[in-house]
This record gives C-alpha cells, structure tokens and sequence, in this order.
C-alpha cells in the first residue's frame, strides 16, 4: 500500500508518520495565539521538524467544538505566508487544514502537498476537484455535522460500523471525482460530533478501519475527550495523548497527528520496536 501526495510517496508498512500541527489562529483549543504571527508559526514548524515531524499540518481555522468561521480573506491571510516560507525551507510535505475548496487552491498552487478536510462529509465537489487537479494527497476525516453543531447531540447506531460505511461511500464517491484511492488517508475525527464513548469506541475498534486498504490518521492530541476521562485540563493531556497514539500504532495506524511531536515521536518509536520483536517472536515459535 503507497500514499501518494504530489512529489512526495509514502510505501506502507514503514514506521508511523508524525504530523506536527501548526495552527496559525487565535483561537485553537490548546495552542490558540502563540503562533498567530508569521514569523512566529514558521519557526514552530522549524522546531517542529527538528523533533523528527513527518508532515507538518497548517491551519488557519480553528474547528473546535461551537468554533466562530472565518471568512476566506483572513484565513488565506494567515496561512498563505506561512506555507510559502516553509515550502523554500522544509523538504517534509506541507498539509493544508482547511474546508474552503478556495484556500486548499491557494495553498496547494503556494508548495502545500496535501489537503486535511474535516469536511469531507460534504456533497459539493468544488473541494474534490481541487485536489485531484493537483494530484494532492487528501485527508478524508468523518464528521457528523459541522464544527458549530457536532458536538450538541451526535448519535450512532454504531459508531464504528457507521464510520467504516463512511468511508467505503467516501472512496467510491472520490473516485468519480477524479482522485485516485493512493491519494487517501482515512481519519475516524475524534471529537468531531461524537461523544466520549464514542471516541473511546473507535479507538477500541481502530483496526476494523485497517479492512479499507487505506491509511488511517488518528487525531487524538490534547483532545477533550481525554480530559474527560482523565479529569484533566488541556495542559495536562499529554499522557493521555501520549496513551492514544500508541494504541493507535499498535491497532495499524500509519499516521499520529500530533502537538507534542517530541515525545510523540518517542512514544511512536517504543511502540514500534515493542511490536517488531513481538512479530519476530511470533515468527520463530509459529
């Protein structure tokens, strides 16, 4: 299994990708503001390429839970320099975070590779046109609703069941929009209109998703569902994050999106060699 992404090809199995998340907003739920300025978000990316980020994964739109939209001006405002300056610097893929058909066009033409759609779950196609002109890698994330009313009442008959289905329609549906099953990554959407239980059910139910012969990107850092489990403020939720993207590894996940991407990158590793000498033993006595 190959993920391709403009220039850039992923081969699968290999070790697990980090995402450094580098959110140029005012508002994110943990990291809102620090990097608002320019200057300030390229240098977090820097960092957090130097920490060992795969990808890096730059938005300008904050989707929280009830969070305010903004307007396409001011998100391109924000984003655009940013990718700009880290498309002459880094050699690791630029990904885009964004649900505006317009700005995923702007960033792309700017040295983005890859498009993040939380909104994968609409039915206009301008999005999808986009990323097939340009050949883009795409994120295809579920979602119940949209970032303003996901969490007021989501419901499932069953979340993992339902969530599977999603996808298998997302593909299919993809398809007849000119990109191809290589250019995808799957993503369940923690606390994207689900509960915590359901969260805790799909992370449960992780390698189910694996049946799609897709990528699967887990995004479970510093999440509130975590914090409920935990009792836990957001800046104390790197354990649990922590907790996450090893189950997440363990269960067939090949990409962590993360904000703590040292220690991610730690944890991921630990996992890894844990699991190759477990398979080699297997080996051995099978």
């Amino acid at each position: 299994m190959h993920w391709r992404a403009r220039q850039f090809v992923f081969e699968f199995p290999r070790p697990a990708l980090v995402m450094g998340v580098v959110n140029v907003t005012p508002d994110s739920f943990f990291d809102g503001g620090r990097y608002l300025d320019t200057g300030a978000a390229v240098e977090h990316a820097l960092e957090l390429v130097a920490q060992g980020a795969d990808l890096l994964d730059i938005g300008g739109e904050s989707t929280r839970p009830g969070a305010t939209p903004v307007p396409e001006a001011e998100e391109l405002r924000r984003v655009l320099p940013v990718i700009e300056r880290l498309a002459g610097q880094v050699r690791v893929p630029l990904a885009i975070d964004t649900m505006k058909p317009a700005v995923a066009q702007a960033a792309l033409a700017a040295g983005a590779s890859i498009v993040n759609d939380v909104a994968a779950n609409r039915t206009e196609p301008a999005m999808w046109q986009t990323v097939a002109a340009f050949g883009a890698g795409y994120v295809c994330m579920h979602m119940q609703g949209t970032p303003q009313t996901m969490q007021l009442h989501p419901h499932y008959g069953d979340v993992v069941s339902e969530v599977e289905a999603f996808f298998r329609e997302r593909l299919e549906r993809l398809r007849t929009h000119g990109i191809a099953r290589e250019q995808v990554v799957l993503d369940v959407g923690l606390g994207f209109g689900k509960t915590v239980e359901h969260n805790l059910q799909l992370l449960a139910g992780l390698r189910r998703f694996t049946r799609c012969n897709r990528p699967l990107l887990v995004g479970a850092s510093r999440k509130s569902f975590i914090g409920a489990v935990l009792s836990a403020d957001v800046g104390a939720r790197l354990p649990g994050s922590l907790a996450c993207a090893a189950w997440a590894v363990a269960a067939g996940a090949q990409i962590i999106r993360a904000h703590d991407v040292a220690e991610t990158v730690h944890v991921v590793r630990m996992i890894e060699a844990i699991l190759a000498r477990r398979r080699g033993e297997n080996a051995v006595t099978g």
